[in-house]
């Protein structure tokens, strides 16, 4: 079984710069390494940054930098704790989180597993993302979240990358080796310079 949702390339642009961070559930338990999610996704920021001109010292290149800076971070953070929160343990998986440069756009590509029990409630969100306003979605959230109290599937990062950095979210769904018991999901974000 493969299903794709959304704003998903197959193949990635070629010639493009790249890092991948991996995270191995067999090290430590990986909701262990939730404190470790900001430090890594500010790292992601930080080594982007690097390949951005610097002779350029106006103050909107700046802004642009810092800018793009700081949506990295978010997105990348939001992806990590997404990919730990919601990955199945028990199958030994690894975690990873890509960030590819080109010219125009950054791209983001975490994996990680998920629970079959968990899919169903996922994809369903999914569809509703693909036919809804994204921004009438954020806002029922919400107040959603108000009246019940914070939900941990609330997809609100989501929703945030679409409606404040007009991301492109798309996710691709597998078979794990035979593995019943899970899915191998992998989350794509393109974010436009």
């Amino acid at each position: 079984m493969t299903e794709i949702f959304g704003d998903f390339i197959e193949d990635l642009p070629s010639g493009t710069e790249y890092l991948i961070l991996g995270f191995s559930p067999a090290s430590i338990p990986l909701k262990q390494r939730w404190r470790n999610n900001g430090l890594s996704a500010d790292f992601l920021a930080d080594y982007l940054t690097t390949f951005f001109p610097g002779s350029d010292e106006s103050a909107s290149h700046l802004n642009k930098k810092a800018e793009i800076q700081c949506a990295v971070s978010y997105i990348a953070n939001e992806l990590l704790e997404n990919a730990m929160k919601f990955s199945a343990e028990t199958q030994g998986y690894p975690i990873s989180i890509q960030l590819h440069l080109n010219s125009e756009k950054i791209i983001f590509v975490t994996t990680n597993s998920i629970c079959r029990e968990k899919l169903d409630g996922f994809q369903a969100f999914l569809k509703r993302l693909s036919t809804e306003d994204p921004l009438q979605l954020y806002i029922d959230q919400l107040e959603k979240n108000a009246q019940e109290g914070s939900s941990s599937a609330s997809g609100l990062g989501f929703l945030t990358m679409i409606n404040d950095y007009d991301a492109k979210i798309g996710w691709k769904f597998q078979d794990m080796n035979g593995a019943q018991k899970a899915i191998a999901v992998t989350t794509m974000v393109q974010l436009l310079l």
